[in-house]
């Protein structure tokens, strides 16, 4: 497998005209499958956990995320639908929630308001419990965002990561007889957990998402000049007003290497190593390179970034991207990464991808021996970092796909036509121009799908197989 740089165009693969909707019937269903499943593991209520970081499971099942306050939905499964989920939220909340299409009993509860804010229709959050359903002997699935496994040393079926004030809310609402367990893998298992998989308005939905957070990174790439602020390029992203996953991520210079920070007043400086990401919720697009039009811009020791970082990576990358398919086992895919990047310089640590979602991070089937196949309706992050920790700095693709059977390719192209010739350009591209030749089922996502410059100064040169 040859990689090379060659000078492409990289086509206006266009953007949305059309926001895909959650209908409110597919939140009942998703609600009705949650407590169907934990009814069928033993537990005989939910309460699923809330916040602005931590908003993905409530609105899953409600379309209602949390602004500024946390949120709590009570639901015994036994009782669905004669006794409607109760979605506990504070003073600010309270309107907002009108504007969710789930099925639920609104429920005030201001102990969630923000410090300082009246308390003036205060109930306790005893009370609230109880008026849900929540009753002493039962057994309490509580879903945060994370669970825990045998790599946590000490972890067992209780650890929660609820807010203190509320786990002892929910434990002593079930008492003595009865027991609160985590349940988030109801939700973010890797294999059947009900978010991993997605159906055709979900899927259109991420694909909205995941265009507008790649093509403002399309913008810097095309915009970016020696002599901005961090922040001035950080303009260029022209960000859309959707939700963050993640906060926005952009720095050049030494601050680089450590990939997570914020832009700042520095000035971008010609030679220097350059990172960004973009994560809106159901989409996130990262890049890194260094701020040259060629290798001689560079040091003269890391002249050969190319060869020795940039090229190795690419090929890793798209191999990742011919294998990955319904039915792939996760392990398949990490054995790739390691099979071209396993050498320590490379310094691959994570997963080489994720499942994603509303939160940039669900959960991973892809680790060292994972047998967990890849199914149709998962959305997945190309997701493989070097950190080399040393002059060549790194570079990145990063951006999501899905899988989609026939009959799901199907109804996608038939309900959002629009999206879907976005999706068949964009796989046009990846083969007659890069080199990249996708199963049928894998759908790319993003407007700079698999395009790495690794000199950003100069994007239309880049790499492709060849």
């Amino acid at each position: 497998m040859t990689v090379r740089l060659i000078e492409a165009d990289l086509p206006e693969f266009g953007e949305p005209t059309v926001l895909p909707q959650i209908p409110g019937s597919t939140h009942a269903a998703r609600m009705q499958a949650a407590l169907v499943r934990a009814h069928a593991a033993g537990m005989d209520a939910l309460v699923v956990y809330g916040d602005r970081e931590h908003s993905a499971n409530i609105a899953y099942l409600t379309g209602y995320d949390p602004r500024f306050e946390e949120a709590l939905l009570v639901a015994p499964t036994a009782a669905w639908p004669r006794l409607a989920p109760h979605l506990l939220v504070g003073n600010e909340g309270w309107s907002y929630a009108e504007l969710a299409t789930g099925s639920f009993e609104r429920v005030l509860c201001q102990t969630f308001s923000l410090p300082g804010q009246p308390r003036d229709r205060q109930k306790s959050l005893s009370r609230l419990l109880a008026d849900a359903g929540l009753k002493g002997g039962m057994t309490v699935g509580a879903v945060g965002w994370k669970s825990f496994g045998p790599g946590d040393p000490g972890a067992d079926e209780t650890w929660l990561d609820l807010p203190e004030f509320i786990a002892r809310a929910v434990r002593e609402a079930a008492g003595e007889r009865g027991r609160v367990v985590n349940a988030t893998d109801v939700f973010i298992n890797p294999a059947d957990g009900l978010r991993a998989i997605n159906d055709v308005d979900q899927l259109a939905h991420f694909e909205f998402v995941a265009t507008h957070a790649s093509q403002g990174l399309r913008n810097v790439l095309f915009g970016l000049k020696p002599g901005m602020t961090e922040m001035q390029a950080a303009r260029l992203m022209a960000v859309p007003g959707i939700p963050f996953s993640a906060h926005l991520m952009l720095s050049a210079g030494d601050r680089a290497a450590h990939g997570l920070p914020s832009p700042s007043m520095r000035v971008l400086r010609e030679g220097d190593p350059f990172t960004m990401a973009l994560g809106l919720q159901g989409g996130l697009s990262a890049r890194a390179g260094f701020l040259a039009t060629d290798a001689a811009d560079l040091p003269e020791p890391i002249r050969d970034y190319v060869d020795k970082l940039a090229a190795p990576y690419f090929a890793a990358v798209a191999e990742w991207y011919a294998t990955v398919g319904i039915g792939v086992a996760g392990g398949d895919l990490h054995a790739v990464i390691a099979r071209h990047l396993g050498d320590p310089f490379f310094g691959v640590g994570l997963n080489p991808g994720h499942l994603l979602h509303l939160d940039e991070w669900l959960h991973s089937p892809i680790f060292a021996g994972s047998t967990i196949k890849l199914r149709s309706g998962m959305a997945i992050q190309v997701d493989v970092i070097p950190a080399t920790h040393s002059p060549w700095f790194t570079t990145n693709i990063e951006d999501g796909i899905a899988l989609a059977d026939a009959p799901l390719r199907a109804a996608f192209a038939a309900r959002y036509p629009e999206a879907w010739a976005r999706i068949e350009r964009r796989r046009a591209f990846m083969a007659d121009v890069l080199g990249i030749r996708l199963k049928p089922e894998v759908l790319p996502f993003s407007n700079i799908p698999a395009y790495l410059p690794p000199f950003l100064l100069a994007p239309r040169r880049v790499l492709a197989l060849g």
